[in-house]
C-alpha cells in the first residue's frame, strides 16, 4: 500500500511539473498548487511510514509551500 501512496504522489507532483513545462498548467494556478499539495502530502505520509526522515523534511514543506500558495491563489480570486 505504501509504494501505491507514493506513486500515486510522485505522478500528481511530475504532473504538475510536466503541465507547467508543456504551458497547459500555470504555475500561478490553483490546478498547479493543488496537485504540488497533494502530491508531496501522499509521499509525506508514505515517507512518515517507513521512518525515512529526511524526506519527510523534504515533502512536508514541499506540502506547506503548497498550501500556502493554493491559499494565496484562491484569496485571490
Amino acid at each position: 500500500m505504501n509504494q501505491l501512496v507514493s506513486f500515486v504522489g510522485a505522478f500528481l507532483i511530475l504532473g504538475a511539473y510536466g503541465g507547467q513545462q508543456l504551458r497547459r498548467l500555470d504555475p500561478a494556478g490553483w490546478l498547479y498548487s493543488a496537485l504540488n499539495l497533494v502530491g508531496a502530502g501522499l509521499l509525506t505520509l508514505a515517507a512518515w511510514q517507513v521512518g525515512q526522515w529526511g524526506f519527510v523534511l523534504l515533502e512536508g514543506v514541499w506540502t506547506a509551500v503548497s498550501a500556502a500558495a493554493l491559499v494565496r491563489t484562491l484569496r485571490s480570486v
